[in-house]
C-alpha cells in the first residue's frame, strides 16, 4: 500500500523542514499554519517520533477523512428512521421495531447474509449510538488523516465482521446491534500501537492514552454485560461478545494498519500472519454456523 509511502521523504524547503523538527517545544510551531499545527498535534498522538518528521512533510486533508465521516451519518440516520418514523416507546432502551429491523443481526436469520455486517447501522437507544459516534469519531478522524480511509476502513469493517462471527459462536441465541466491533477495533488498533510505541511517546502522554482506552472498555463492557445478564428485558437479549470480537480483530489486524506507516505490508510477515488467522477464523464460523451452532435448536428462543 503503497508504493508512493515507500519512496523517500518529499523534499521541501528548509527552513521549513526545520521548524518541524524538535521534541515539542513552543518554538517548533512558530511559523506554522493552523493546518499545520493540526497536522503536528495528531502526528504526536499517532506515530512514533521517528515517523512524525516523514508525515508532517506529506501531511494534508485530500482525501478527507470521508469513510469513518459517511458511515457515522449512515449510523445516525438509521437510528432517526427507527426513533422517529418508527417511533419507540422510549429512546433509551431497546425496542421491538429494532429487533425486528432487517438490518439487525438476528440469529434466527443467520442465512441472510447481510445482516453480520449491517448490524452496525442499528443502536439500542439514544446513549448506545452517542457513545458509538463519539468515539469513532475522536478516534477514526486522526487515524484516517494518518492512514487514510482504506486501512481505517478495512480495520473498522474487519472489526464489524469479527464481533458478529464471534457472537454467532459464543452467544448464537443472542441478537446483535450497534457499532461497537468497529469502534473497538479501531480502539484495540491504536491500544496496541500506543503500548508498543510507548518509549517513543511524551511519558505522560503515552499513560494518559492508555488509561483512557482501558477505562472506556471497562465501563462499556461491564454495562454491556449487565444489561446482557442481570437487566431481564422482554423480548430477545443482545449480545455483548462484539465487543470483545472487535477488540481482539483490532490488536492483530489493526495495529498491523497502523503501526506500518511509510512501509509495505504486503512485505511484513506479521500482516500476512494477521490476514490468514483471521480467514481462518471466518471460515471456521461459517461451518460452525451451518453445522454446530446452538442457534439451530428451536429452544434456543
Amino acid at each position: 500500500m503503497d508504493d508512493v509511502e515507500e519512496q523517500d521523504n518529499f523534499p521541501v524547503e528548509g527552513n521549513k523542514k526545520g521548524r518541524r523538527r524538535g521534541g515539542g517545544g513552543d518554538d517548533e510551531t512558530d511559523g506554522l499554519t493552523c493546518s499545520e499545527r493540526m497536522h503536528m498535534s495528531i502526528s504526536r498522538w499517532m506515530l512514533p517520533e521517528d515517523l512524525r518528521e516523514t508525515y508532517m512533510d506529506r501531511a494534508n486533508c485530500f482525501p478527507p477523512p470521508i469513510f469513518i465521516i459517511l458511515v457515522s451519518i449512515g449510523e445516525l440516520a438509521v437510528f432517526i428512521y427507527y426513533a422517529v418514523w418508527k417511533p419507540q416507546k422510549q429512546w433509551i432502551t431497546l425496542g421491538t421495531g429494532i429487533l425486528n429491523s432487517p438490518l439487525t443481526y438476528n440469529p434466527r436469520f443467520r442465512q441472510e447474509a447481510w445482516r453480520f455486517l449491517s448490524y452496525m447501522f442499528v443502536h439500542a437507544g439514544v446513549e448506545h449510538i452517542l457513545g458509538n459516534l463519539i468515539m469513532q469519531l475522536l478516534l477514526g478522524i486522526p487515524l484516517e488523516l494518518v492512514h487514510k480511509g482504506f486501512e481505517v476502513g478495512m480495520v473498522y469493517m474487519c472489526g464489524v465482521l469479527a464481533g458478529s462471527l464471534a457472537s454467532s459462536i459464543f452467544d448464537p441465541c443472542s441478537a446483535l446491534v450497534g457499532a461497537s466491533g468497529g469502534v473497538y477495533a479501531l480502539m484495540g488498533g491504536y491500544f496496541m500501537n500506543a503500548v508498543v510505541n510507548f518509549r517513543e511517546m511524551f511519558p505522560l502522554l503515552g499513560i494518559f492514552r492508555i488509561a483512557a482506552i482501558v477505562i472506556i472498555v471497562v465501563v462499556d463492557v461491564g454495562f454491556a454485560v449487565y444489561r446482557r445478564f442481570i437487566i431481564h428485558d422482554h423480548g430477545m437479549s443482545v449480545s455483548f461478545v462484539a465487543h470483545i470480537g472487535g477488540g481482539v480483530a483490532g490488536m492483530s489486524i489493526g495495529y498491523v494498519f497502523f503501526s506500518n506507516y511509510n512501509q509495505k505490508l504486503l512485505r511484513n510477515p506479521l500482516f500476512w500472519m494477521c490476514i490468514v488467522g483471521y480467514i481462518v477464523f471466518i471460515l471456521f464460523a461459517v461451518v460452525f454456523n451451518i453445522f454446530l451452532s446452538q442457534a439451530n435448536n428451536p429452544f434456543c428462543y
